[in-house]
């Protein structure tokens, strides 16, 4: 299995004692056959560590997989990272559409407790505008245990433009299952909260 661990820290900060916070861990998952063969470099795992260090200001540790679409290797990476590594955020990239090889939503489905429909509806209908088979995308997300996982497609732009469309809600979910508390820099996403502070 192609993967690489660890490869961005955002520096540690202070909690409200002075004292280093532990980083939280993120996992991203880049699904794709020929990047995973390295036939061409991923470009929807970068796209997510660029934008997770622009909005989140907790301190946090990107766990990264580059695999290819394979629903069972999906399955396992996915249960590994929220399981095994604490994961309380995994977010992939790619198979979301609607060819044969495209499984993520698949995979993903089998792996989740709950699933939260409002997440794919929301992710496809701001990208719907600019791009006409945006419906073809089938982009979903979910919770297992303590973890909220969600899927995004493989384009830098639209990992973009899908993250902007959910976001705001995502350390909301977190708190709500029991996940650590993520903090945004309210300049870039203003995080809801409705349940709590």
């Amino acid at each position: 299995m192609a993967s690489q661990e660890g490869v961005r820290d955002t520096a540690a900060r202070p909690g409200g004692d002075g004292s280093a916070t532990t980083p939280v861990r993120i996992g991203i998952v880049a699904v794709s056959d020929r990047a995973s063969s390295g036939e061409y470099a991923d470009r929807g795992g970068p796209a997510v560590q660029e934008y997770l260090a622009e909005v989140l200001v907790t301190s946090w540790r990107a766990e990264v997989r580059v695999i290819p679409d394979e629903r069972d290797l999906i399955g396992a990476t996915l249960v590994e990272l929220v399981d095994d590594v604490g994961c309380c955020l995994v977010i992939t990239t790619g198979g979301t559409g609607p060819a044969p090889r495209d499984v993520t939503p698949e995979a993903t489905a089998a792996v989740l407790e709950k699933e939260l429909a409002g997440f794919g509806e929301a992710m496809r209908a701001v990208s719907r505008p600019h791009v006409p088979t945006a419906i073809l995308s089938r982009q979903t997300a979910g919770v297992r245990g303590s973890a909220l996982i969600i899927n995004l497609p493989g384009s830098p732009k639209a990992v973009r433009e899908c993250l902007d469309a959910v976001f705001a809600a995502v350390p909301d979910c977190v708190d709500l299952i029991g996940g650590p508390y993520l903090e945004t820099d309210r300049s870039r996403v203003v995080a809801h909260r409705p349940h709590g502070p």
